[in-house]
C-alpha cells in the first residue's frame, strides 16, 4: 500500500479511490480499489437486512404471544358461557320433564273422573229405574202409610214400619208381610250392581222380662228381625251374595220416641240399595 503525506490543510477533496485516515502524524489517504468498497457495501447491507429481519420477528413473536394469550382468554369465557348454557339447558330440561310427567298425571286423574262420572250416572239411571218399578209395584202400601220409598244420590230406601211385618215383641215374618216382601223381591232381585242391606230399627221401649230371655235388648230384637227378613229375601230369589243385615237397635230413630206415632216411625225395617264397593 502506497501512503502521501497529507497537504497542509485538513479538508482536502478525495476522489473516489481515496479515504482519509487520522494517523498518529496527523491525517494521510489510504488508496482503496473499487471492488473492496463495493464488497463491504454488499456486507453491510446484508447486515442491516438481517438486522432488520431480526427487529421484525422479535417483534412478530410479541405480537402474536399477546394475540394468543387474547384468544386463551376468550377460548376460557366461551368455554364458562356454554358450561352455564348447558347447565341452563338441563335445569329447563328437567322442568319440562316434571311439566310433562304432571301433565300425564293429570290427564290421568282426569280420565279416571270422567270414568266415576259415567258411573255415578249409570247408577243414578239404574237406581231411578228400579226407584220407579218399586212405587209401581207398591203404590197401595204407599198409599196407606206402611211403605215409603226414597231416592238419593244413588240410594235407594225402602222403609216398612214393623207393623205390616212383625207382632209386637216377636221377629218372625207374618203372611201380610210375606206378600210386602214378595212384591220387594221382584224388584231387587233383578239389581246386579247394588248391594242389598237390611236394617233393623226399634223404638227405646225396654223388653219386656216376657221376652228378655228371647232378646234381651233392643239390639237383639232389631239384629234377628234383620235377618229373617234378608233370609226370606233370599229365599225369594235374592241373590245372597249381594245381601247383609244390620242391626241399630233404637239408636238411629227417625222421629221422637215421647209420642205412640213417633215410637211407631222408629219401629221399622229399612232396605237399602247402595252401590257395590
Amino acid at each position: 500500500m502506497k501512503l502521501d503525506r497529507a497537504p497542509a490543510f485538513p479538508y482536502q477533496r478525495r476522489t473516489g479511490t481515496e479515504r482519509s485516515c487520522i494517523g498518529g502524524d496527523g491525517p494521510f489517504r489510504v488508496a482503496q480499489s473499487p471492488e473492496r468498497g463495493k464488497s463491504l457495501m454488499i456486507r453491510t447491507g446484508w447486515l442491516l437486512m438481517v438486522g432488520a429481519a431480526l427487529v421484525l420477528s422479535v417483534s412478530g413473536c410479541m405480537v402474536a404471544e399477546s394475540t394468543y394469550l387474547k384468544k386463551v382468554e376468550e377460548a376460557g369465557g366461551l368455554e364458562k358461557s356454554l358450561a352455564a348454557c348447558e347447565q341452563r339447558g338441563s335445569e329447563q330440561a328437567a322442568r319440562i320433564a316434571a311439566v310433562e310427567k304432571q301433565r300425564d298425571a293429570l290427564a290421568q286423574q282426569l280420565e279416571e273422573q270422567k270414568k266415576k262420572v259415567v258411573q255415578v250416572e249409570t247408577v243414578k239411571e239404574e237406581t231411578s229405574k228400579t226407584y220407579a218399578q218399586m212405587i209401581e209395584k207398591m203404590k197401595s202400601e204407599i198409599a196407606e202409610g206402611q211403605v215409603t220409598i226414597t231416592e238419593l244420590k244413588g240410594r235407594l230406601t225402602v222403609n216398612m214400619v214393623d207393623a205390616i211385618l212383625f207382632d209386637s215383641g216377636k221377629a218372625d215374618i207374618k203372611p201380610e208381610g210375606r206378600r210386602i216382601l214378595q212384591k220387594v223381591a221382584d224388584v231387587i232381585g233383578q239389581v246386579e250392581d247394588k248391594a242389598i242391606r237390611v236394617e233393623g230399627h226399634t223404638d227405646n221401649v225396654k223388653i219386656s222380662p216376657a221376652l228378655a230371655r228371647a232378646f234381651p235388648s233392643n239390639w237383639e230384637l232389631s239384629a234377628a228381625r234383620a235377618t229373617n227378613v234378608a233370609r226370606y229375601l233370599q229365599r225369594l230369589g235374592v241373590d245372597p251374595s249381594l245381601l247383609s243385615a244390620a242391626a241399630y237397635g233404637e239408636f238411629r230413630p227417625v222421629s221422637e220416641n215421647e209420642t205412640p206415632e213417633g215410637r211407631a216411625k222408629n219401629r221399622r225395617i229399612e232396605i237399602v240399595l247402595v252401590p257395590r264397593d
